[in-house]
């Protein structure tokens, strides 16, 4: 499956440029100062999906090389799916950027209610140890509070890459939800939650169920359309997915069944969130999908589904607009020929 961007490309945008400040204030020892008023509402696309960014007013001063006027930083950032980043430095810490995060749980029932859970934590702490801190507790109305030291952030590629995986830190925390629930495929706990859907919800109005089973636990998209032709598409897709990965040379993907009808598994659930045109497509995941580096890409695939068709299913569009119109060209041109005769 398509992976798409994990890093807020709007956070990774002002984080960059306070790495480049930030970079030329250490190398500029003339006590040059420089002020900057930033006022900005623009749209940038996260994960194929549309976002809305939306800075507060501020004024930021950088005063390279000058020790009495330190960098004074106060911005909001706010992403589609109630997504919210805090970024601040204060007079009181010049050398240290804090950024703070918001966001809605991929699941309300199934983890800790008073914050991340530590495993969620420790895959944070995982991203860049040397850059980044997680500061106890987070600032209020956040879930998470992290002291970045842009200075010891390396020069040149190896720094984008650095600003890139800090940007990502929402679907770390995401994604790390996911992988808590799927590594536990195999366990012979039955009173946790054996047959009973857990709801899950990566982007807004797109929910999907995981359901543990003995041996696997079983995933389950409801999938809905706009255009009756975007339903028409999809499907056939979803026909040619089964196909494929029933052949031999996907025999290690996940198992995957389309239904026009809800699975037996959904029966019992909210009547808006199996109420669908598209049907339902189940993925079956065994112990073997979240091995090693294969849980990373598992979760990805899974949490990026409705996207991948989305786009799979806008690609197909587009390729038959163009077809027809090359079929309308050509008869155009057989007109004008048999006029000419």
């Amino acid at each position: 499956m398509a992976c798409f961007e994990r890093a807020s490309p709007a956070l990774k945008e002002i984080l960059l440029k306070l790495y480049r400040i930030e970079n030329v204030g250490a190398r500029n020892q003339t006590g040059h100062n420089a002020r900057y008023r930033i006022a900005h509402m623009g749209r940038y696309p996260v994960n194929r999906v549309p976002m809305i960014a939306l800075w507060d007013e501020a004024v930021l001063f950088f005063h390279f090389g000058c020790t009495e006027k330190p960098v004074e930083i106060d911005h909001h950032l706010y992403e589609f799916g109630s997504v919210e980043y805090h970024i601040q430095s204060s007079a009181s810490d010049p050398h240290d950027t804090y950024l703070s995060i918001a966001t809605p749980l991929l699941s309300q029932g199934v983890l800790p209610s008073h914050g991340l859970s530590h495993y969620t934590i420790e895959m944070i702490k995982g991203i860049c140890s040397d850059v980044l801190e997680i500061v106890e507790p987070a600032r209020e109305g956040y879930q998470l509070t992290l002291r970045l030291d842009l200075a010891k952030i390396p020069q040149g590629k190896d720094g984008a890459k650095v600003i890139a995986q800090i940007s990502s830190v929402q679907a770390v925390i995401l994604s790390s939800q996911l992988k808590e629930m799927l590594q536990n495929v195999n366990s012979q706990d039955t009173s946790q939650g054996m047959y009973k859907p857990i709801k899950l919800v990566y982007h807004p109005r797109e929910p999907f169920f995981v359901i543990r089973q003995p041996q696997k636990i079983t995933a389950v998209f409801p999938m809905r359309f706009r255009e009756n032709s975007d339903v028409i598409i999809a499907t056939a897709f979803f026909q040619e997915l089964m196909d494929v990965g029933s052949s031999e040379a996907w025999a290690k993907a996940p198992p995957c069944t389309w239904s026009p009808i809800p699975p037996p598994e959904l029966r019992g659930e909210l009547f808006e969130d199996l109420s669908t045109n598209g049907g339902f497509v189940s993925f079956d995941i065994f112990s073997h999908h979240v091995e090693g580096k294969q849980l990373d890409k598992t979760v990805w695939s899974l949490l990026n589904f409705y996207a991948y068709v989305k786009y799979h299913v806008k690609v197909l569009q587009n390729a038959s607009m163009e077809e027809e119109e090359h079929i309308q060209k050509v008869e155009g041109m057989l007109q004008l020929m048999n006029l000419k005769r």
